[in-house]
């Protein structure tokens, strides 16, 4: 093509001479719905596949026609055929979300339908393009790492003995099809006989599962080391390097089979090995002087997620008739739990903005630096609600050694630097920053990672006992509590903390419970050590204690899994490592991924602490945002990034800070289950934030490119939890603020077009609509018009959805007036969507009246913003004069007339 045949593009001289079709080839790209590189689950009852394609051309060159095909071998006799994509003409082109500065392009949208196949077997496909008939092709793998997609199609009912899935595996157990409490699944119950210890030595079996049939991709929850969980990946044989607790398997049916070894119950220690075949063994540790009994479950299912429940909620049968808790343990749990839990005190630790001094003020640590770090909080005006002293507070003997030498010698913390003790700390803290509503402290749950000091006062207040630890990492021997004395010791303890004003705990180094290598110290420690720590913390802290490192299967299954306590806020993974740049994508990634399996537990899990001042930062803020736990921020003091803490926050009418926390917990969605960290794919995390009826909820998917390039996908309404084939929707980003046009889950085009460069990360949100008509007057939309309204939530927030309180009354009033009221715990910019807003004539002023509680704001509070109505509820608070009542909500009534 010679320049001179199209003379202008947009208006604007094109300055190439020659415009060749493998030229403009290159700067093009093909983004495509169900993805390439990974597997797509077909329900039976789907009898076709919807293709959506989006093709992207630079416009440093001419606009062109272009063709577009499926790939595919979807044929009776499995040969590759092409099928064309037809182009379609998008009246409302969907949503693109980019990467500052990126060029701008065409986007040229096609599609095509594939029917259901006759044979179930999988389908691959894959596209090519081209600019004209005679051009070359271009595929659309030949510049990126994608692997063909995959389409997996599930079978009318599933098969219903476990030999369809499992082949081989050993005589020994003892099998049980047992009730699934899920839908669509069926569920077995595996025994087997486990050797009883002799003496100081655990007694030791493997046992057999057999090989999994006819799967293509496997996930595993694996110890990546004592303490910690997190995720593997597989094609093909199953071959994890580490010790595993949960393995998936997906089916070439589309069906997926999980296997749960379940531990903590009868002394018994149960995980899975692969051996040389990809066998999947359970390896089974008992420390009773009994024969003990291994336990798996298994279920197959159509999704991963309701498999996944099925063993769980099976799991927690098997738990709650264990009778390891003593009958005096049981009675001290109760009384406890009879004082009851203070709702404001769960708020204020679950919702508040803590503090955490460890990577900020570093191991050398003092109360000045903490006084000074929190001097400068106040400065700058950042205004947490909780402090957490962290590592190095406490006497310890050994000076100068390593901490797995170090052993804890007294309650009091350390001469060196806190001369006055804690009591002191504390008393100046909350008489200088009373905005501080909870301070807690770090100690390990055997004292200090070398134990207890066999010279200090609590080895002389409390009977001991010398333990030796497994070989490794910190292994040798150290002197620990005595059984006897355990509950003592944290009652006398505990006390201690909350007269020197301590509310909280942090409870790291639990693992060490597991690095015990003689059976007998293992039978007489393990649950001894968990119970008494969770009496005590409810007793004097009601909920507001922090347990870490404690991913071990026996603290996950005997304390974590049971519902007869208030939910226990729990660290997710492994660190937070700042001067690590590749472990940031990783440790989102493991945290979305081990969620999968933490969201079943009684538990709040906490991503750790991160900085706001990191070249990572936002990429860690909002993951924390929509976890659905807690933030806490370890800035080195004066390194603050004040908007991202803004973005993350808001304030009360108490004028405290607020997280704004969805109240459902985040994962990993389900199509991202087997998609491993190398894949070049996005890490997609769902929530939710419910309203306080059954028919309301956001929908809210964190994106991040883990990857360490730039990517691009099309996210597809059907990614996000919850959302339903009946409602419309819009969806918003953060942190664009650009609002999609509304769309239906099984609409032609329900995407957006997502771009992400390195580090980044992208938080969208799905708003259900509800649709009215409105009166033909004074400038509105004639009647018989439809116009969409949404509450939006808190404007410029990462999560501003989750500032909204119950479900927004959204309805017709008689006299013609639409009224929406929505109840928000914070104070900020809310937003409300109303599709025919740019439409309205003579000014928005006209027709909207804006009421906080009853009194109407003043005009200069409320503005527009395209097709959204923005009412500055802090402004208007502000200059109304208005003072707070008993409540901390404050309610907002927009009256269209």
């Amino acid at each position: 093509m010679v320049a001179g045949d199209i003379q202008r593009v947009e208006g604007k001289p094109f300055q190439l001479k020659f415009v060749r079709a493998a030229q403009m080839l290159l700067f093009a790209n093909a983004l495509c719905d169900p993805p390439l590189g990974q597997a797509t689950v077909i329900p039976y009852d789907q009898a076709a596949i919807k293709f959506t394609v989006l093709l992207e051309s630079s416009k440093s060159f001419p606009e062109q026609n272009w063709e577009a095909v499926l790939w595919h071998n979807g044929h009776e006799n499995r040969e590759w055929k092409e099928l064309a994509l037809r182009e379609t003409i998008v009246r409302t082109e969907p949503l693109a979300v980019q990467v500052e500065n990126r060029p701008r392009v065409f986007r040229r949208w096609f599609s095509v339908t594939l029917n259901r196949p006759t044979r179930p077997e999988p389908i691959c496909f894959t596209l090519k393009y081209r600019l004209a008939a005679n051009d070359m092709w271009k595929w659309v793998n030949e510049h990126s790492n994608l692997s063909d997609g995959e389409l997996y199609f599930q079978p009318r009912a599933l098969p219903g003995d476990l030999v369809n899935y499992l082949r081989d595996f050993s005589h020994d157990f003892s099998i049980n099809q047992v009730e699934s409490e899920t839908p669509d699944t069926l569920l077995w119950s595996l025994t087997a006989p486990v050797k009883e210890a002799d003496g100081k030595v655990s007694g030791l079996s493997e046992t057999s599962l057999g090989i999994p049939r006819s799967f293509s991709r496997w996930f595993s929850l694996v110890r990546i080391w004592s303490p910690w969980l997190a995720p593997r990946h597989g094609h093909g044989q199953f071959s994890p390097k580490e010790d595993a607790m949960l393995a998936s398997f997906l089916r070439l049916d589309g069906l997926h089979l999980v296997l749960l070894a379940v531990s903590g119950v009868d002394e018994v220690l149960n995980v899975f090995k692969p051996d040389e075949n990809g066998s999947v063994i359970l390896h089974s540790r008992n420390d009773s002087l009994e024969t003990g009994e291994a336990k798996v479950l298994a279920a197959v299912g159509t999704t991963f997620n309701t498999a996944l429940a099925a063993v769980m909620y099976h799991a927690r049968k098997i738990v709650r008739g264990d009778a390891s808790m003593s009958l005096d343990a049981k009675q001290e749990m109760k009384t406890a739990l009879d004082k009851g839990v203070k709702a404001e005190w769960m708020e204020n630790w679950y919702d508040g903005l803590t503090y955490c001094t460890w990577n900020g003020l570093g191991q050398g640590l003092n109360e000045q630096k903490i006084f000074d770090a929190l001097d400068n909080l106040k400065e700058k005006k950042i205004n947490i609600t909780n402090l957490l002293i962290d590592d190095n507070w406490q006497s310890l003997d050994n000076h100068g050694q390593s901490q797995f030498q170090r052993g804890w010698t007294d309650f009091e913390a350390n001469k060196e630097g806190f001369p006055k003790g804690l009591k002191h700390t504390a008393l100046n803290i909350r008489e200088k920053h009373p905005n501080i509503q909870h301070i807690g402290v770090w100690h390990a749950l055997l004292g200090y990672w070398g134990g207890v000091s066999p010279d200090g006062n609590i080895a002389k207040n409390y009977k001991t006992r010398k333990v030796r630890k497994a070989e490794g990492l910190a292994g040798g021997t150290m002197t620990v509590v005595h059984e006897d004395d355990v509950s003592r010791m944290y009652d006398d303890f505990y006390r201690f903390l909350l007269e020197s004003g301590i509310d909280s705990v942090k409870t790291d180094a639990q693992f060490f419970l597991d690095r015990m290598d003689d059976a007998d110290d293992r039978r007489r420690f393990m649950k001894t050590y968990q119970d008494a720590w969770t009496i005590a913390g409810l007793r004097y802290f009601s909920i507001k204690a922090i347990s870490c490192m404690s991913q071990i299967p026996q603290i996950l299954f005997h304390t974590q899994l049971q519902f007869n306590k208030p939910r226990l806020m729990v660290r997710n993974s492994d660190d937070f490592f700042p001067d690590v740049p590749s472990s940031h994508p990783f440790h989102i990634f493991t945290n979305a991924l081990t969620a999968l399996f933490t969201c079943h537990l009684n538990v709040l899990p906490d991503w750790d602490m991160f900085q706001t001042s990191h070249p990572y930062s936002s990429f860690h803020a909002s993951a924390r945002c929509i976890s659905g736990g807690p933030i806490y921020i370890t800035d080195t003091p004066g390194q603050h990034d004040i908007p991202l803490i803004n973005s993350m926050t808001a304030p009360t009418i108490q004028k405290t800070t607020r997280i704004l926390r969805p109240n459902a917990v985040a994962k990993c969605i389900e199509a991202g289950v087997y998609t491993a960290y190398e894949s070049e794919r996005f890490l997609k995390v769902g929530t939710f934030h419910t309203g306080s009826t059954a028919d309301y909820g956001v929908s809210i998917l964190g994106i991040f490119n883990v990857s360490e390039k730039p990517l691009a996908e099309l996210v597809a309404l059907r990614d996000f939890d919850g959302v339903k084939q009946s409602e419309r929707y819009v969806i918003r980003a953060h942190p664009s603020e650009e609002i999609s046009p509304p769309m239906r889950r099984d609409d032609d085009f329900a995407v957006v077009d997502l771009e992400l460069g390195t580090k980044g990360w992208a938080v969208l949100s799905a708003y259900p609509l509800r649709t009215f008509t409105l009166q033909g007057s004074r400038g509105l939309p004639c009647e018989g018009a439809g116009t969409d309204v949404a509450v939006l939530g808190m404007m410029g927030k990462m999560t501003g959805v989750a500032a909204v309180v119950g479900t927004p009354v959204m309805e017709m009033r008689s006299n013609g007036q639409l009224k929406i009221a929505a109840t928000v715990k914070v104070l900020g910019v809310l937003g409300v969507y109303i599709s025919s807003l740019e439409d309205w004539t003579g000014g928005f002023g006209e027709h909207v009246l804006v009421l906080v509680k009853d009194r109407a704001v003043p005009v200069e509070t409320v503005g527009v913003s395209g097709r959204v109505l923005e009412v500055d509820v802090e402004m208007a608070w502000e200059r109304m004069g208005m003072q707070p009542g008993w409540g901390n909500e404050v309610e907002v009534v927009v009256l269209v007339n």
